[in-house]
């Protein structure tokens, strides 16, 4: 009797493919047969346990490339070779239809085309305007006496609860929905809880440490040009790291508030503020790296259509942290109704835009990580018991 995997992926393999599914699938035929790259990073050696490339292949090799570009500059078969096999900008555009395909719901799944700068920031501008508005209206003016940086008497704490944690809610259902079909068309094997478990680890360790950016020999990326660089890595980490810990500071406020009945202004030697500080450095700094290396990345390793998406998700880290901390700053002066207006704005419109944005390829890629960990321990049982 076939199994559930057996069955999604004998009706995957009949789905049609796009010209750009094709293309990965022509690069990688190609790939198949020379292999030299096998040691760069998880894709080539999943692409080796294939020996024909369906819809479902195509979309799981394209999230487990992290576009280092490495394989590229190695490739002996690369343009002005009449093959022209670029493996990071094959992956690259398919990894946009991941993210519509799989959007939740699927009418909205378009968005991913559109969350470009402009968007991004209409969406956070737009947003910050209202809540100006609000203030105008509630205190007849966006100036105010200090406050000591009582965000509370300019909207209510009820409120912003209610706000951000119906929209962090669905952010939540509409990405999880999301990656589970993503998971189930992928079709991982059937495996232990242990198998799993360890699978987890390693996938675990993979993202947390960003190890296909080291280039499959540790030096890093090829951004520009020939040369090796970790400056990618280093800056998706304090993006990252960053981001993890303004939601440490978050969950803290929300453990003072509720638990030990200490509502905010904290002091800044407060731990909620400590970790929102740090966190909103890490955020800085990365994405206006990660801008600058956008910028000036070699062309060959980017899709044109793709490059507004990804600018749009960067711009809006960049006025989320910067704002948080000139609000930081000024909390205690007459214009921190209309700082704290705009920064609340700008959380809004990043959250809004999470399920269909840049933000997504983490999750997704994460799945991806998650079946490559599990195909290698397979394979490694596979070899024990024939040993």
């Amino acid at each position: 009797m076939q199994t559930l995997q057996d069955l999604t992926r004998d009706a995957v393999s009949t789905l049609l493919l796009s010209p750009g599914e094709q293309e990965v699938d022509r690069v990688m035929t190609i790939c198949n047969a020379c292999r030299y790259c096998e040691g760069f990073c998880a894709v080539f050696p999943a692409m080796a346990r294939l020996l024909e490339f369906n819809k479902a292949d195509i979309h799981y090799l394209a999230n487990v490339c992290h576009n280092c570009g490495a394989c590229l500059h190695s490739c002996q078969y690369a343009a002005p070779h009449e093959f022209a096999v670029n493996v990071p900008q094959a992956m690259a555009a398919v990894r946009p239809q991941t993210y519509g395909e799989f959007a939740w719901p699927k009418a909205l799944g378009q968005l991913y085309q559109r969350a470009g700068l402009t968007m991004a920031l209409a969406t956070a501008g737009g947003l910050a305007m209202f809540l100006v508005l609000v203030l105008i209206v509630n205190q007849g003016s966006w100036l105010h006496a200090p406050l000591a940086g009582n965000f509370y008497a300019i909207f209510p704490h009820n409120l912003l609860a209610a706000m951000f944690g119906l929209v962090f809610l669905y952010v939540i259902v509409a990405l999880g929905i999301g990656v589970r079909s993503f998971w189930r068309m992928l079709s991982p094997p059937a495996v232990s809880h242990v198998v799993m478990g360890a699978a987890s680890l390693d996938a675990t360790g993979n993202v947390l440490t960003l190890k296909y950016l080291d280039g499959g020999h540790g030096k890093g990326c090829n951004d520009d040009d020939d040369r090796f660089t970790q400056r990618r890595r280093v800056f998706h980490h304090f993006t990252f790291y960053g981001f993890v810990c303004c939601f440490i500071a978050t969950s803290l406020g929300t453990i003072y508030h509720y638990f030990l009945n200490d509502p905010a202004p904290y002091p800044f030697f407060s731990l909620p503020v400590l970790f929102g500080t740090v966190g909103g450095i890490g955020l800085l700094i990365g994405p206006a790296g990660l801008l600058w290396l956008n910028l000036v990345r070699h062309p060959d390793h980017a899709v044109v259509g793709q490059q507004p998406m990804d600018r749009g998700f960067i711009a809006l880290l960049i006025l989320v942290s910067a704002t948080g901390l000139v609000l930081l700053a000024c909390r205690d002066t007459g214009v921190m109704g209309l700082l704290l207006a705009i920064h609340l704005g700008a959380v809004m419109g990043f959250f809004l835009t999470m399920p269909y944005g840049k933000f997504a390829h983490g999750v997704f890629r994460s799945a991806a990580l998650l079946k490559s960990a599990l195909d290698r321990r397979m394979d490694g049982l596979t070899v024990a018991r024939n040993a």
